[in-house]
Parts: C-alpha cells; sequence; structure tokens
C-alpha cells in the first residue's frame, strides 16, 4: 500500500486494487503541491466531517472520476443531492468494499458544510480505521484528545494519521497522549503549519512520541512511503 500526504489533512491511499483519497481540500490549500488535474484516477473519497477544509474538492473529484463518496449519513445527503455517488456510514459502522474495509471511529469536532449565507448541519465528525492489503490506517480526523482512542490500541494499527495544531483539534501534547492509547507502529502529525492559527513543533512530537517505542516520519506536503 501507498500513501501519499499532500499537506493539511489529505492523505492520497493506493492499494492494489483501488486509489481513496481522504479529505481532498485539494484547491485553496497552501500546503497542497499538486492539482486536481495532477490526480489520478480516485476510486472512493472519504470525508471525516464537513468543513470546507475537508470536504474540499469531494464533489469535482467524485463526479470527475465517477468515485463513490464515504462519510456520515448527513454528509452523504448533502452530497447525493449535487449528483454525487456515496455510501452513507456512521461512528462504530464498518463496512467491506472491494479494496478492503472502513469503519468509522469518534472524533470530537463540529461540522457543518457552508453554502452561500446558510449553514448546513453535517452529522457527526469522524475519524476513519482504513484495512486493505493486510495494513491497518488510522486517520483521525479532526478530533481533540479522547478516552475512546483507548480502543483502537486492539486494532494493531501500522500508521496512525493524527492532528497536532491545537485549536481547532489535539495540541502536540495532547497528540503525544493520544499515541500513547493507541500505540500505533508509526505516527505521522497532520493538521498543523497550514495557518498561523494551527502552528506547531513537529519535531517536538516526533521526539516525544519515539520515547513510546513508536516510530515517528515527518511527511512533507508531496512525500509518500510503503506500508
Amino acid at each position: 500500500m501507498k500513501l501519499e500526504y499532500l499537506g493539511h489533512s489529505v492523505l492520497l491511499i493506493e492499494t492494489n486494487q483501488k486509489t481513496l483519497i481522504v479529505d481532498p481540500f485539494i484547491k485553496g490549500n497552501p500546503q497542497c503541491p499538486t492539482s486536481l488535474s495532477d490526480l489520478p484516477k480516485i476510486d472512493y473519497v472519504l470525508v471525516t466531517h464537513g468543513h470546507s477544509d475537508h470536504l474540499g474538492d469531494a464533489i469535482e473529484i467524485s463526479k470527475k472520476d465517477g468515485a463513490t463518496v464515504i462519510s456520515n449519513f448527513e454528509i452523504c445527503e448533502y452530497l447525493e443531492s449535487k449528483g454525487v455517488k456515496t455510501h452513507p456510514m456512521h461512528i462504530g459502522g464498518n463496512f467491506n468494499f472491494d479494496f478492503g474495509s472502513v469503519k468509522l471511529t469518534p472524533a470530537f469536532h463540529g461540522s457543518s458544510i457552508n453554502e452561500g449565507d446558510k449553514m448546513i448541519y453535517a452529522g457527526m465528525p469522524a475519524g476513519f480505521l482504513i484495512s486493505s492489503n493486510g495494513k491497518k490506517i488510522y486517520h483521525a480526523g479532526d478530533t481533540g484528545l479522547t478516552l475512546e482512542m483507548q480502543l483502537l490500541k486492539d486494532e494493531a494499527i501500522d500508521v496512525a494519521f493524527l492532528p497536532i495544531g491545537g485549536n481547532f483539534v489535539m495540541n502536540v501534547s495532547d497528540a503525544i497522549k493520544a499515541t500513547s492509547f493507541i500505540m500505533p507502529k508509526r505516527v505521522v502529525p497532520i493538521h498543523y503549519n497550514t495557518w498561523d492559527i494551527i502552528k506547531a513543533d513537529a519535531e517536538k512530537f516526533k521526539a516525544k512520541v519515539e520515547k513510546l517505542d513508536v516510530r515517528c516520519t515527518i511527511m512533507k506536503a508531496g512525500e509518500w512511503m510503503e506500508v
């Protein structure tokens, strides 16, 4: 499995069967090194919550490639009204797709969609536990620290993508504690330094979590890894 980080919370996942993108904030993302036209054909778009820096370009990508959007029920209802193919899920739900399985995990945050002068309720935010090709990837989405993360230790996660930017999500110290709850084989910090309000020291995070005997990889936008 190939994992490519595209800045902020955007994660491109290439399995042996399909290509997935999580939180496809491409246009307007100051960290993203690529354009929509440069993306490979996307089979599935996974959206953690409705905020514009996560829902991003899901509609355009889905319509261009015929991709299925996987998200909570409310976001899927909204996207269906826009002509997008969806697979609705909710917290704790698990489903087997043709590339592997997806489970929605709790995330403590908000979720809404701004459309003109209207704010549309967009259901509960979530994280994703993605299993494919014998590997498990956890994308936490936008979340504060939560005790529910302790349950993820039993999942033997290969790579966990955790926000560290503070203000809207966990800061570095809370993300370190989250790592101690989850104990993945490897952790990657995300959702930081996109804007000044979420500035964070990824090297400090790395130094502290590696004392937990968890490997930390700080990925620059456009870098990828094999798992």
